[in-house]
């Protein structure tokens, strides 16, 4: 298939071989850009026959643009190493493939989660990506640790899923929910955000009644529950953060704390 799928990867020999053994029979061309495994991760990828680089890590956005130079083929599939093509998906992207007259410059998949032992229907899913496009229409976007690939053209939705194995257990759940919130609010502070007092008292609460409420996860189960109560707790941790960040530039300048109001 003239596909390249492109992976980024660090430490991922317990999820890698689920995903490249999904691609069987659909990529021309698989990219894996590692930034310093110390497991088997690379030995795995080169036994599959992918295109294996090294890049030291500088954020997601950077690393997703350095897979993309790698890649040779007129497609292009984003994939992360937790991620699964789904049998009726893989059928969904080769019609894309052998059609000269595709519909579409790049398509959404929608993404299932399993958490704690269970396909989440409602809390994240759906959860539409753009995953599929025209290598010479693509382009990055997002803000660190979210990567957001950009179609300069129509864009579809395709059939099948795409199965995301994320979180091993609740203690990696919130040991990463506080990682990508502190990367998401050295982000923010790039970007010149105005941090207003409500993004630490309501916004945590607007998070929570979103992911309950409407996106349903109380049909979930106490899954949903404990996914809505630490969806809560990244936004509060996020803006947390950029509280912390900026109270230490004010107390690095004239050696006095001041709480920033904007």
């Amino acid at each position: 298939m003239p596909l390249s799928v492109m992976i980024v990867t660090l430490n991922e020999e317990r999820n890698l071989p689920r995903c490249l053994a999904s691609l069987q029979g659909l990529a021309g061309q698989i990219v894996v850009l590692d930034s310093g495994s110390t497991d088997q991760t690379v030995a795995l990828a080169r036994q599959a026959g992918a295109l294996v680089e090294h890049r030291d890590w500088n954020g997601i956005n950077e690393q997703k643009q350095a897979a993309l130079v790698l890649c040779s083929q007129p497609w292009i599939l984003s994939l992360d190493a937790d991620e699964e093509v789904t049998p009726e998906l893989a059928i969904a992207i080769r019609q894309v493939l052998t059609d000269s007259h595709a519909e579409a410059d790049g398509y959404w998949i929608n993404r299932r989660t399993w958490y704690l032992g269970k396909w989440i229907r409602h809390a994240w899913h759906p959860e539409w990506r753009l995953r599929l496009a025209r290598r010479d229409l693509v382009e990055l976007r997002g803000v660190d640790p979210h990567d957001v690939l950009h179609v300069k053209g129509t864009t579809a939705k395709l059939q099948g899923d795409l199965l995301h194995y994320s979180f091993q257990d609740l203690h990696d759940h919130l040991q990463r929910t506080i990682k990508y919130s502190r990367i998401m609010a050295e982000s923010y502070e790039k970007s010149g955000l105005n941090l207003r007092w409500y993004h630490i008292v309501v916004s945590p609460w607007v998070a929570f009644i979103k992911r309950l409420v409407i996106k349903q996860a109380w049909r979930d189960g106490w899954r949903g529950w404990m996914i809505a109560f630490v969806s809560m707790f990244g936004t509060f941790a996020k803006y947390s953060f950029m509280m912390e960040h900026r109270l230490a530039r004010s107390s690095n300048r004239d050696g006095r704390c001041r709480i920033p109001v904007a």
